[in-house]
């Protein structure tokens, strides 16, 4: 059983081809190519789109409006180019496994009756089959993607290493994305809501007061820069034996840059820093002269941060 399980690891990630077989390859704005283990091709054939059903287990809990009417109208015009990944569930009724957005889509583009490829899975099969589908073509939110990774390893036994190499991600990226989960729900709400970004959320985990922290952080409209900064001078303050201040931005001191201080940047540099701090989740500072000349700095805290910067500049490889 254990060495059944381990080649079933081993094969994840690999991409519908495994299972299609001779399926056609996706077309950019049409529809994506999904992610599975590596298994011997089942059966296509097109069912009625009533007899299919959502896995109550899918990762992705948002799904955008605006994708799925321009989904549907492809399908309209070219029909539906990859089958969608199905289990049996009773007398003719199936659950997606992979798939559920051309399902939507085709209900959207009033198609009766859908192509599917029909395979016995089991529930651990389909948690890590809809994983992988959806993170890598990067359609779940973080809460999103630490949720089913949290499945993944509470119900179903997966470590970290095996959950990375399952998705193609680094074990750093899977602790980091895990430990959101320690935020307040109100974070996470936030943090799903786009209300604040990875790099805000990071910041707030180092809190003592992640609540408050949040709270101020939506008040005052914070960089996450300034939350760091904030959040720094707060734990220096509170170990000082002082109480920290509670208000906006105008309260935050900003780090000077090497090159005088954030104050002289123009408002594109600052949107850039901004822009590159909310990807990266680190603090981002970016410093050049009249000339064009200048510097990028990102700093981090950890080294697993640093090892998620290497794997982001340098590829999986690292």
């Amino acid at each position: 059983m254990a060495e059944k399980k381990k080649s079933n690891i081993k094969g994840l990630g690999r991409g519908l081809d495994a299972l299609l077989g001779d399926a056609p390859s996706s077309r950019a704005g049409v529809e994506e190519v999904s992610a599975a283990p590596a298994a011997p091709a089942g059966p296509k054939r097109e069912l009625p789109i009533e007899q299919l059903k959502p896995n109550a287990d899918q990762p992705r809990r948002v799904f955008d409006k605006d994708a799925i009417e321009e989904l549907a109208n492809s399908i309209a015009a070219k029909g539906m180019l990859q089958p969608i990944l199905v289990r049996p569930k009773g007398p003719d009724t199936y659950e997606i496994v992979a798939g559920e957005r051309r399902w939507r889509a085709a209900q959207k583009a009033q198609l009766h009756k859908v192509p599917v490829i029909i395979r016995e899975l089991t529930d651990e099969e389909t948690a890590e089959i809809a994983l992988i589908e959806n993170v890598q073509r990067v359609d779940l939110n973080p809460v999103e993607e630490a949720a089913a990774y949290s499945r993944l390893s509470d119900v179903y036994g997966r470590t970290q290493e095996e959950i990375a190499k399952a998705v193609g991600k680094s074990r750093s990226h899977v602790a980091n994305i895990m430990r959101l989960l320690n935020l307040p729900q109100k974070a996470l709400d936030a943090l799903s809501a786009n209300a604040i970004t990875m790099g805000h959320a990071r910041a707030i985990l180092g809190s003592s007061s992640p609540k408050q922290m949040l709270d101020i952080v939506l008040k005052g409209d914070l960089t996450v820069r300034e939350t760091e900064n904030y959040i720094r001078q707060a734990e220096a303050e509170i170990r000082g034996g002082s109480k920290p201040s509670s208000g906006g931005k105008s309260e935050v001191k900003s780090t000077p840059s090497s090159s005088g201080g954030g104050a002289s940047k123009d408002a594109d540099t600052r949107a850039l820093e901004r822009d590159l701090s909310a990807i990266l989740g680190l603090d981002v500072a970016i410093d050049h002269s009249k000339k064009g000349a200048g510097s990028v700095t990102i700093n981090y805290l950890t080294l697993d941060q640093l090892d998620d910067i290497c794997r982001r500049l340098m590829g999986a490889k690292v």
